[in-house]
C-alpha cells in the first residue's frame, strides 16, 4: 500500500474518529449507519437501499476476499452485484485487508472503491462508533480526507427522494411465462429479479412513479428501496388503484411500507434501523421463527393498521413490524429480504406463496 493518507469521520454531534483513507481519495457526506453482517460487502455496497448513506461495517476485517467480476448471467443481470454500481456514499471499517484471496476475486476492495469514486476510511474503532449510533441514533456525518476541508451543516439524504434517484428510468422486461408480474422498481436488488425469473413468470419492471395500472398483469410486486416512504405518494396512489382490482400484491422492505401506506397505515423512522443478516422474526399466530437479512431505516406503525389488515411477521428483538397481510384479499408483504443476497434464505418460500396466488 502507498503511504497512508489520513482521514477523519466527523459526526454531526461533534464526535470525530481518526483513521486512514482507502478507495477514492476525496471527502463525502451522508447519513452514517451500521451493518452487523459478517460477509457480503460486494452485495451490500451495491444494494440501492444504501443510497445517501455512509456505511459502517462492524465485522473487524473487510476486504480479505476481494471483489468478483462484473459479468452478467443468462438474463443480462449482474452475477455478483445487486445493481449496476455502488450506492453507499462512503465506507467505514476497522481493518482493511489490502491483500485478498478468493478464487472468484479479480480486484481489491480499495481498487473497486477507487474506480467507482467511493471514499473509504479504515483504522477506526467501529465498535465505539456503532455504540454511539445505537445510543444516539443514525446521524449525519462526513469522511474528510487529509488536505481537504468540510464542515457542517450537510444535506440530509432523508429529506430527498432517494427512490427517484435509484429507480429505473424506463420499462424493462425479463423472462417469459404464462403469468405476468409487474415489479415496481423502488431500488430493486438483482436477486429479486432472479427469484421471479427462475419461477417461470414474465417480469415487467417499471419506474417508481409509472402508472402500471395501464398494463395487463396477473400480480403486482413492490420492491425494496432507500429513504423515506413519504416521498412515494404517487406510488401509493397507484397501489390503491391496483388493490381495487383484487389481484395478488407482494411487497418487500420499502414495498412493505408502501403497501401499508396504501392500506391507510403510517410509517416512522427507526432510531438506527435494521441492517444485518441475523434479524429474528416470528410469523404472527405461530411459533415459526426465521433468521432474516434486512436493510431499512423506516418501519410500519402496527397501531395504525386498519381492521382489514394484520401483522404477518414481528421482529423478535424490538417487536417492530416485519410484514403485513390483508385479512381477506391476496395482499401481503415482508419488511425483510427473503431473497437475501447476501444473507440467509430461510424465507424465500414467500416468492412461491405469491406465485401460487397468481
Amino acid at each position: 500500500m502507498d503511504k497512508k493518507l489520513g482521514a477523519v469521520l466527523r459526526l454531526e454531534n461533534g464526535m470525530e474518529f481518526k483513521g486512514y483513507s482507502f478507495g477514492y481519495g476525496h471527502s463525502c457526506d451522508g447519513e452514517v449507519v451500521f451493518s452487523t453482517a459478517m460477509v457480503g460487502y460486494p452485495e451490500s455496497l451495491t444494494d440501492p437501499s444504501y443510497s445517501g448513506q455512509i456505511l459502517c461495517v462492524t465485522y473487524p476485517l473487510i476486504g480479505n476476499y476481494g471483489v468478483p467480476d462484473e459479468g452478467v448471467d443468462e438474463w443480462g443481470i449482474s452475477k455478483n452485484f445487486e445493481s449496476e454500481k455502488i450506492h453507499v456514499r462512503g465506507l467505514v471499517i476497522s481493518d482493511y485487508s489490502e491483500k485478498y484471496s478468493h478464487w472468484d476475486a479479480v480486484r481489491s476492495l480499495g481498487d473497486w472503491l477507487r474506480e467507482q469514486k467511493i471514499p473509504g476510511i479504515y483504522g477506526i474503532d467501529t465498535r465505539e462508533l456503532t455504540k454511539v449510533l445505537r445510543e444516539n441514533g443514525s446521524m449525519l456525518g462526513m469522511i474528510v480526507i487529509e488536505g481537504e476541508s468540510r464542515s457542517f451543516p450537510v444535506p440530509d439524504p432523508n429529506r430527498e427522494n432517494q427512490v427517484a434517484v435509484v429507480s429505473c428510468k424506463e420499462v424493462i422486461r425479463y423472462g417469459s411465462g404464462e403469468k405476468k408480474v409487474v415489479l415496481v422498481d423502488c431500488g430493486v436488488k438483482h436477486n429479486i429479479l432472479r427469484c421471479f425469473i427462475r419461477r417461470g413468470v414474465e417480469l415487467i419492471r417499471v419506474p417508481w412513479d409509472y402508472d402500471f395500472n395501464t398494463l395487463d398483469y396477473d400480480g403486482l410486486f413492490i420492491s425494496n428501496g432507500p429513504g423515506n416512504p413519504e416521498f412515494c405518494d404517487i406510488t401509493v396512489h397507484h397501489i390503491r388503484e391496483a388493490m381495487a382490482k383484487g389481484k395478488p400484491i407482494f411487497g418487500i422492505c420499502m414495498g412493505n411500507q408502501l403497501l401499508c401506506r396504501a392500506g391507510g397505515a403510517k410509517t416512522y423512522k427507526l432510531k438506527y434501523g435494521h441492517r444485518s443478516h441475523n434479524q429474528p422474526v416470528r410469523m404472527v399466530g405461530t411459533n415459526k421463527c426465521f433468521i432474516t437479512s434486512q436493510n431499512h431505516g423506516f418501519a410500519v406503525d402496527n397501531r395504525t393498521l386498519g381492521k382489514d389488515w394484520e401483522p404477518l411477521f414481528i421482529n423478535m428483538n424490538d417487536d417492530t413490524n416485519e410484514g403485513i397481510r390483508h385479512r381477506s384479499l391476496p395482499f401481503f408483504s415482508a419488511q425483510f429480504h427473503p431473497e437475501a443476497s447476501s444473507g440467509p434464505t430461510d424465507t424465500e418460500f414467500l416468492f412461491d406463496e405469491f406465485i401460487s396466488k397468481l
